[in-house]
């Protein structure tokens, strides 16, 4: 996958404090695959959440309804 074609957010919410996350994980050149670990840090709380991906995470259609 093209890096300019990430699917993978640069933020999610913080489940604990509501606070943005921010993504600490840099893209491998292959891209992202099924079973990679991604790390968010919390800019508020400062907690890290590491984020199994799934194959639906990585499927841009995951979501869209078609």
């Amino acid at each position: 996958m093209n890096p300019a074609e990430s699917i993978v957010p640069k933020t999610i919410i913080c489940v604990d404090c509501g606070g943005p996350c921010h993504l600490l994980s840099y893209e491998p050149d292959e891209g992202f695959e099924p079973g990679d670990i991604v790390a968010f840090r919390c800019a508020d709380c400062l907690d890290r959440w590491d984020i199994e991906l799934a194959a639906e995470d990585l499927d841009p259609r995951a979501g869209s309804g078609d």
